[in-house]
């Protein structure tokens, strides 16, 4: 079931908050890597590259956390746990480019290897939790 993402903790999508999305490996155990995210109303939007060990977790097991730090307040964040619905390649490329004008102050990503594939996770929030 779905939850809204408290009125009071959107501003964390429009700074430059680093989430922590936890994903869960073949052998169960956790996987924690820092990264960008969005937010589009509904889902929670997370970009990577196709074939990296959070895309090959995420498409293998949806179920998610990720925990989005207020980078002015440290003791402020969000937790979201929920589940990847729909995974992309539509339009990711220019999300990771607004994605790096936010967080590098750039107009292209500058960080893309020759051959990458950039995708899209929606995450659909069905619980969250708040400090601060």
């Amino acid at each position: 079931m779905a939850t809204r993402v408290p009125d009071a903790f959107l501003d964390l999508f429009h700074k430059k908050s680093f989430a922590h999305l936890a994903t869960l490996m073949p052998d169960g155990g956790p996987q924690v890597t820092p990264v960008w995210c969005d937010f589009d109303g509904t889902h929670v939007l997370i970009n990577s590259a196709k074939g990296r060990q959070k895309d090959k977790n995420l498409r293998r097991e949806p179920r998610v956390a990720l925990s989005i730090q207020d980078p002015e307040n440290p003791y402020r964040y969000l937790e979201v746990r929920g589940r990847v619905v729909s995974i992309t390649e539509d339009g990711a490329s220019a999300h990771i480019d607004r994605l790096a004008k936010r967080y590098m102050g750039v107009d292209k990503y500058p960080l893309a290897k020759p051959g990458e594939v950039r995708v899209i996770y929606k995450i659909l929030p069905e619980a969250t939790s708040t400090m601060g």
